[in-house]
């Protein structure tokens, strides 16, 4: 399909109808942040129809079964085309990883701290590492939201096409 002439809805089924686990290649910044609107939409009107089923609750006593199996569905085509995204503006996709690291060091470092020196030297701990993945997720939302480069870059070609602008659903 021509990227020129696809709505908003073509956008947003892309990654998981044609490149559900492809993780190579471009996503432009329609593809993404289309795909994540309604990814949103969705697990919120999942989360409203269980609540009114009375189910919501049931995994792990927040979650209810069916965002769940959302989730479960959308992982993979979710981190694929993030990473495609930041091919898109020139960058490895391992910065997708950004913000994980110092969330996870906050759990392996903060634990054995609080059992080791007390409450306030293991929160002090998890507190600076929380703080610092929290900068890093804002720093990779910049990545996200930045405009692809122009033309072919060490990813592949341009996914909007040779010469082209912009694109109305962007």
């Amino acid at each position: 399909m021509n990227p020129n002439s696809m709505t908003p809805v073509d956008w947003a089924k892309r990654p998981i109808l044609e490149k559900y686990a492809d993780f190579s290649g471009r996503a432009p910044r329609a593809e993404y942040w289309w795909y994540t609107l309604a990814i949103v939409i969705a697990f919120v009107v999942l989360s409203i129809v269980e609540g009114i089923i009375g189910i919501k609750g049931m995994v792990f006593g927040v979650y209810g079964p069916l965002t769940c199996l959302l989730w479960l569905a959308t992982i993979v085509p979710g981190i694929a085309v993030g990473i495609r995204r930041l091919h898109d503006t020139n960058r490895s996709g391992w910065w997708i990883l950004l913000p994980v690291v110092p969330y996870a060091l906050a759990m392996i470092l903060g634990g054995p701290a609080i059992l080791a020196g007390g409450l306030g030297a293991g929160l002090g701990i998890a507190a600076l590492f929380l703080l610092i993945g929290f900068v890093c997720a804002i720093l990779l939302i910049v990545f996200l939201v930045m405009p692809g480069t122009p033309g072919d870059n060490r990813y592949g070609p341009n996914p909007y096409g040779e010469g082209a602008g912009t694109v109305p659903a962007e």
